[in-house]
């Protein structure tokens, strides 16, 4: 069954939201979200605690309902057998039978999963020098996370979602992990949707990025371009200007503005050609993401290929980068 058409020119969607939020007895956790993540993309969620990551994630992946809107998982509603059939996804605990075995571990996702891939999930397992019949109470926290990757990977997904599945690693099993996972998703074409905190491991992972704040959608799109639609800005603070965004920039969207002493440093996403005596040059991804995390009132920006086609712009004052 093919996708759903979305606003990249008949490319596939993995996932489109539709003014999609989840009300809980203490407020919204997340509301009035529209986008959509193409197909093929790695893709970084960011946000703080409480941004609504884990909620967005829940209802792609059926274990929530949306109180509004509706979401789509390659044109299906989540639950549906074709949505089921296509995702998997991966909690941050990780839920395993502790007094399995792995080898019964595998054989379980291998009964419940009719596309199963059993040389798959044993080759994860093997790269990590797991033994197959040790029980997984046994296991170190990178080994059970490795045999968890496995069953996500021998279910074959075309979407993987990842719930910060790597946060309670060491630094060297995140990095060999993150080496499998880039390498499983690439042979296969897997769309990732993943849940982190590690900014600074997103540089060299991710070609798609999703910011969430306050329950909203705040910044989304490929990274390139989003990184290309911003400038950072240094330089002293014009004569008789003490506080506040400079005059000279006042015509620009200003994320963000910090101040030590005389001097400002300024992300800016320009409308033109900027005026004073600046340095100027591209963030990285950790700069951009900090700033926009620091600056939850900035206007939101979504890349053309992030909206979905019959509602763009569906958050108020979102703004599309021209293709």
């Amino acid at each position: 069954m093919a996708g759903a058409a979305g606003a990249g020119g008949g490319e596939e969607s993995a996932i489109e939201a539709y003014g999609t939020g989840k009300k809980y007895r203490r407020g919204w956790a997340l509301k009035d979200c529209s986008f959509r993540l193409p197909a093929g993309r790695i893709c970084g969620l960011v946000g703080p605690n409480g941004a609504g990551k884990t909620t967005l994630m829940g209802i792609a992946a059926d274990l929530l309902e949306p109180t509004a809107g509706t979401l789509r998982v390659f044109g299906s509603a989540p639950g549906s057998d074709e949505a089921n059939r296509r995702t998997a996804f991966l909690a941050q605990e990780k839920p395993l039978f502790r007094r399995f075995t792995v080898a019964e571990t595998l054989r379980l996702g291998r009964e419940l999963n009719p596309g199963w891939d059993q040389q798959a999930a044993e080759n994860i397992v093997r790269a990590g020098n797991v033994p197959f019949e040790a029980k997984i109470g046994t296991l170190s926290g990178g080994q059970r996370t490795r045999v968890a990757f496995a069953l996500a990977f021998g279910k074959r997904p075309d979407l993987l979602l990842l719930d910060e599945p790597m946060s309670d690693l060491d630094p060297l099993v995140r990095h060999e992990l993150m080496g499998t996972l880039m390498a499983e998703a690439a042979e296969h074409g897997t769309t990732v949707l993943m849940s982190t905190h590690m900014l600074a491991e997103l540089e060299n992972v991710c070609d798609y990025l999703m910011v969430i704040a306050d329950g909203g959608l705040r910044l989304a799109g490929e990274v390139d371009e989003l990184l290309a639609a911003h400038t950072l800005l240094t330089g002293a603070r014009p004569d008789g200007e003490t506080a506040g965004v400079p005059a000279s920039l006042a015509r620009h969207t200003v994320v963000e503005s910090r101040t030590s002493g005389r001097q400002v440093t300024m992300l800016v996403r320009p409308t033109g050609p900027i005026d004073g005596v600046w340095q100027s040059e591209t963030p990285n991804l950790e700069e951009l993401l900090l700033a926009y995390l620091r600056s939850p009132q900035a206007p939101p920006l979504l890349t053309a290929s992030s909206q979905v086609s019959d509602r763009v712009g569906g958050q108020d004052g979102a703004k599309a980068v021209a293709a």
